[in-house]
């Protein structure tokens, strides 16, 4: 048998890829615009928030009064933190007021939009959007100072109104439970308008064709909120939650004006600490140390928030 060998064609080689066609003179005038506008913002966010932090990490390693030069001091600033009482009740104090003013400001806020997204006059719904909002634009601490007369307990007006209907006097501000429970109210007063406008937003989005259709399936009330309007807000819910979080995790001018972190430490915060170590007692090292360790915390509450919201979030 004779073997017959069919002639190889040589392959072609494959021809290379033509060249990127290069950008026209309009679309690089486009991009260094777009540059030029994100300029300002990236500098910003580079000059005031990266640069700070590393500096703040590194200042945590030091000994530092302002007066004399840096110490080097390893972690010796980190194991002081996690043995200071006072540093521990603050980070105590913080959460549980997270907790609290979170929950509450949330609800509030929920409530409300569920209430003016109803059926009023266009007129008056703008009239209590503003309203809501109002507030936030204050100054924390000038709302605090009026705030701090109103809850006072000889002659606040809060304790007078409540003395019209035979309660006694109470020790808002003077009493453990009752200051930090002051301060929640206070804080939420201002910030629940924030929360607000982002649910009525979110309740604006949600399509009336699902409202008409639970409407015919004979779902009202309190139960087309919970099977229908939670669900499809819970995108608008994790945003609240976590702008919420963070901000309260941060907590400064209400405690500080209002009780001054009393009665004893009572509502003293984290970052009453940070301001007191490194203002008051110039120990800029300790102070950089807790500040390190709330940032760590709300970076892992934050990064939680967003593990969790894979189950509980459902996006149209």
């Amino acid at each position: 048998m004779t073997n017959t060998h069919m002639p190889v064609r040589p392959q072609r080689p494959a021809a290379p890829p033509a060249p990127a066609p290069r950008p026209s003179a309009r679309d690089r005038g486009t991009r260094l615009l777009a540059t030029l506008f994100l300029a300002p913002t990236i500098v910003g966010i580079a000059v005031f928030t990266v640069v700070p932090i590393i500096g703040s990490v590194v200042l945590s390693l030091f000994h530092w009064n302002v007066i004399d030069d840096p110490r080097f001091a390893g972690a010796a600033n980190y194991r002081e933190v996690f043995t200071d009482a006072t540093v521990l009740v603050s980070f105590r104090n913080t959460l549980v007021f997270m907790v609290f003013a979170v929950a509450l400001q949330l609800l509030v806020a929920l409530v409300l939009a569920l209430a003016v997204n109803g059926r009023m006059p266009v007129w008056l719904r703008s009239v209590f959007r503003s309203a809501f909002f109002f507030p936030l634009v204050l100054s924390a601490a000038s709302v605090s100072v009026v705030m701090k007369y109103l809850f006072n307990q000889d002659f606040g007006v809060v304790n007078w109104l409540l003395g019209l209907v035979g309660v006694a006097p109470v020790p808002w501000l003077t009493s453990e439970n009752a200051a930090m429970a002051t301060v929640v109210l206070v804080y939420v007063w201002q910030q629940f308008g924030f929360s607000f406008l982002l649910f009525v937003g979110g309740l604006n989005n949600i399509p009336k064709e699902v409202h008409e259709a639970a409407a015919l399936d004979g779902a009202t009330g309190a139960r087309k909120h919970l099977s229908i309007t939670l669900p499809l807000l819970s995108p608008t819910l994790l945003v609240a939650s976590v702008v919420g979080i963070i901000n309260a995790l941060q907590v400064f001018e209400q405690p500080y004006v209002l009780t001054d972190g009393g009665p004893g430490d009572a509502t003293r915060t984290v970052v009453m600490v940070i301001y007191e170590s490194a203002f008051e007692q110039l120990r800029f090292g300790e102070a950089s140390a807790v500040g390190v360790l709330l940032f760590v915390l709300i970076m892992a509450v934050t990064a939680l928030q967003f593990r969790l919201s894979r189950r509980f979030v459902h996006y149209q």
